[in-house]
């Protein structure tokens, strides 16, 4: 699951780019408006963590920019701001939730698990195809009665291929999911995780479609 991380504070930001790179989640992560506005054109994100107070454009701003263009990209406004006014002022531009600064690591998580549920329009916390399960808090993957705890990385693949079932990914479209920037990707790094992930649930647990990526089952 592919994030970008606005925050103009390196200490904060820093500290929450390594949390959510612990959690197995890619990162891409920049420090004023300008550039969030410019990466969320050019890349693709699962959801955006937006601060309020940014260099050369403010978070209100973004956010307005943002869904005035028609971008839907899921917003976690995560602020020091904890008036009622901006509060309501975030939502109301089209935030999917609102944290205020300091926050613990382990409620930003759950925040984000809960919009992705609310996205994908699914209260379970679990994510599941009827056959192969996956808890996002845990990491823990169920399958043809097999259980297992993932690596972050075998995790965030198996997320996102689950995330859709039926779709076929293709290795870059993996990567972009699994890696943030200047991250190295080893040329079969993909493969790897795949095999990792195989050998704990099973060689049906992913299908490969030859010449064109990897799959899990629609299910039922």
């Amino acid at each position: 699951m592919r994030i970008l991380l606005v925050e103009d504070d390196r200490m904060i930001g820093e500290a929450t780019q390594q949390a959510l790179k612990d959690a197995a989640y890619a990162v891409d992560w920049v420090r004023d408006g300008v550039s969030a506005l410019d990466a969320l054109v050019t890349g693709t994100y699962e959801l955006a963590i937006l601060d309020l107070g940014l260099p050369k454009q403010d978070g209100f701003s973004v956010l307005e920019r943002l869904r005035g263009r028609g971008d839907r990209t899921p917003v976690l406004i995560v602020t020091a701001r904890d008036g009622l006014d901006d509060r309501i002022r975030g939502l109301d531009l089209g935030a999917d939730d609102y944290l205020v600064k300091p926050f613990a690591a382990a409620e930003l998580m759950a925040r984000m698990r809960a919009i992705s549920r609310r996205l994908a329009g699914n209260a379970a916390p679990l994510l599941t195809n009827g056959l192969l399960s996956l808890d996002p808090a845990t990491k823990e993957a169920t399958f043809d009665e097999r259980h297992c705890r993932l690596s972050a990385r075998e995790f965030a693949l198996l997320q996102a291929l689950l995330i859709r079932p039926g779709a076929i990914l293709s290795r870059d479209d993996l990567e972009s999911r699994i890696y943030g920037w200047n991250e190295e990707v080893e040329s079969n790094a993909v493969e790897f995780l795949i095999h990792g992930v195989r050998k704990k649930l099973g060689s049906e647990a992913i299908r490969n479609v030859r010449g064109v990526g990897w799959m899990v089952d629609r299910g039922r």
